[in-house]
């Protein structure tokens, strides 16, 4: 009987895949809806400039301070740090991951070259002699459900997501730097103005002794300068303690054992020399397309979209297609003559796997409501560091209005008490206040500027640090295609 035309022989499954084909899954997003403030709650107290839409942060938004040490620190962070090589890496793996996922829509060919040698051990044989053999085969599944293709877009999602957790640790790296830069700067002010009050404390001391010695004070008022020496003493050592910790903290921020401070380039200017800039905070809505963070908690939703759509797909039947043609020959010179070659198609379901297929369907369906939760939270917690930081910079610049004030009257007073001292007309306690009051109103001026300073970090952080949506990644989503942002 002859053989049947191979089209009539495949003909019921090719005609079941051509009717499967347009039934594919379609796509089942989370609702991603939520509630946005129509304004920011630091307006009731904040300054209209501070609220008012200045436009896009500036990327480079450190320069804003005027600090040469500054830039020069936060561009070796951005170079050095082992945070952010970690996320680049991340970003490469996942790349490769996007790559792998998107190679079952493409047929897979191999190719395969044999040679053997039979012989008997012992005598002649007929089996005696060499064979050669050389084969192409091709396999290719059809996507009738979408699965491949969801799972492509699951790791892109992911690629796209971690292109984003990496912004977010660039951002973070270049906030901590400048927010630990001035802490130390900070720090080594407060510890300037802990030792000139150390040596104002060492000149008074000089002076009561040569009064105590004149017999015109008591061992009383000597006691307690020598105590406020020795205050001060402590205080410089805790402030220079801090000062090292502070470095210390800045040099894992650039990934190096010493941040290497003022080694090169001009010094360091004081917090006061420094820049305060305004920060136009703009409406809330703005915030969702600012930071980083919520986009990589977007795009993680996106990823579970897609691995929701695949879990179903997967519990449909699969067709696959496969072709070779090959060929086998005692002679190499004649290997491809005759050769012979073979097409098959195969349609298969499952029908009983012990629930493992229906239960990775829940199981990606319980994880989207998890980054579901995870994404709202982002924009929450986006909301309220937004808040935190505005509220921050109206609350800094107020104290510090006030304790201007505070510092003159202080200096003023420590002239005043000293001056009466020496004439006689004052006691040694009247100047021991005013000597501790000029000091803590000197160290909370500084304190004050650093936190002015330091708020503005945390506003740029909050507003995305000038951060935009890297489109390189977007489009490879879109289009289907991996290439690492």
């Amino acid at each position: 009987m002859p053989h049947a035309p191979l089209a009539f022989r495949l003909g019921p499954v090719l005609s079941c895949a051509a009717l499967l084909a347009g039934c594919a899954l379609q796509a089942d997003r989370a609702d991603r809806t939520i509630a946005l403030p129509a304004a920011w709650q630091a307006a009731r107290s904040a300054p209209s400039e501070l609220l008012a839409d200045s436009g896009p942060v500036d990327a480079d938004w450190w320069r804003s301070f005027g600090s040469a040490e500054l830039d020069a620190l936060v561009a070796r962070a951005q170079a050095q740090s082992n945070d952010l090589a970690a996320a680049a890496a991340r970003v490469a793996q996942a790349d490769a991951l996007a790559g792998i996922a998107g190679a079952a829509l493409r047929p897979q060919v191999t190719a395969t070259l044999d040679a053997a040698r039979e012989g008997r051990l012992g005598g002649l044989a007929a089996v005696d002699g060499s064979t050669y053999g050389a084969a192409f085969a091709a396999r290719y599944e059809l996507d009738l459900w979408g699965r491949n293709a969801a799972l492509r877009d699951e790791a892109l999602q992911g690629l796209r997501a971690s292109a984003f957790a990496r912004d977010t640790v660039r951002l973070t790296v270049t906030a901590s730097v400048a927010s630990t830069w001035l802490l130390g700067q900070a720090l080594r002010e407060r510890t300037g103005i802990a030792q000139r009050n150390l040596d104002n404390a060492r000149r008074v001391l000089a002076l009561v002794e040569s009064r105590s010695r004149a017999g015109a004070v008591s061992p009383l008022d000597l006691a307690q300068q020598r105590g406020l020496v020795a205050a001060q003493q402590r205080s410089v050592a805790a402030l220079q303690q801090q000062a090292r910790d502070a470095e210390a903290a800045l040099a894992v921020l650039l990934g190096a054992t010493s941040p290497e401070i003022g080694a090169s380039g001009p010094a360091a200017p004081a917090l006061d020399a420094l820049r305060i800039p305004v920060i136009g905070a703009g409406t809330p809505s703005t915030l969702l397309v600012r930071r980083p963070d919520i986009a990589r908690a977007e795009a993680q939703l996106a990823a579970a979209d897609a691995d929701v759509l695949a879990a179903r797909a997967a519990l449909l039947p699969t067709v696959s297609l496969g072709a070779s043609v090959g060929s086998g020959q005692a002679r190499f010179g004649r290997l491809f003559d005759n050769p012979v070659y073979s097409l098959a198609a195969g349609l298969a379901a499952p029908v009983f796997d012990g629930g493992r297929l229906a239960g990775g369907g829940r199981l990606a369906q319980a994880r989207r409501g998890e980054l579901l939760a995870a994404y709202r939270g982002a924009i929450v917690a986006a909301f309220a560091d937004a808040e935190t930081a505005l509220n921050a910079v109206s609350s800094t610049d107020a104290q510090a209005e006030a304790q201007a004030a505070e510092l003159a009257e202080a200096r003023r007073a420590a002239v005043l008490s000293e001056s009466r001292y020496r004439a006689g007309a004052e006691t040694l306690l009247t100047l021991l206040d005013a000597q501790r009051t000029l000091y803590v109103a000197q160290d909370l001026s500084v304190q004050l500027r650093m936190a002015r300073l330091q708020a503005r970090v945390s506003l740029y952080r909050a507003m995305g640090g000038g951060w935009t949506n890297d489109r390189r990644t977007t489009r490879a989503a879109d289009d289907g295609t991996s290439r690492c942002a």
